[in-house]
């Protein structure tokens, strides 16, 4: 059974950064496609990021530019770089990995982005 397990969330000001790691355990994470995603309080969850097995990454618009996702396979990690971050970017953040029909989610890890 895959599990996922997200780190890395705190408070930051403006214009800070911060890096979210996400643990997988099992044997998918290598050749599983990999998001993460994020909630804000009363709204509905956001696709923020994501990465193919083969290491190809798209990005919400709104993280272009700021956000970095990447993925060390050798270790079944999955991680995302956020620089430039705005109080918009506060959220819970979740990383996901979709196997076909497959998806699996993490427990989520805060994000504050406040002065």
């Amino acid at each position: 059974q895959v599990q996922l397990v997200e780190s890395g969330g705190g408070l930051v000001q403006p214009g800070g950064s911060l890096r979210l790691s996400c643990a997988a355990s099992g044997s998918l994470f290598r050749i599983a496609a990999m998001g993460w995603y994020r909630q804000a309080p009363d709204k509905q969850r956001e696709l923020v990021a994501t990465i193919t097995g083969g290491g190809s990454t798209d990005y919400a618009d709104s993280v272009k530019g700021r956000f970095t996702i990447s993925r060390d396979n050798a270790n079944s990690r999955l991680y995302l770089q956020m620089n430039s971050l705005k109080p918009e970017d506060t959220a819970a953040y979740y990383c996901k990995l979709q196997f076909g029909s497959l998806e699996i989610w993490g427990q989520g890890t805060l994000v504050t982005v406040s002065s």
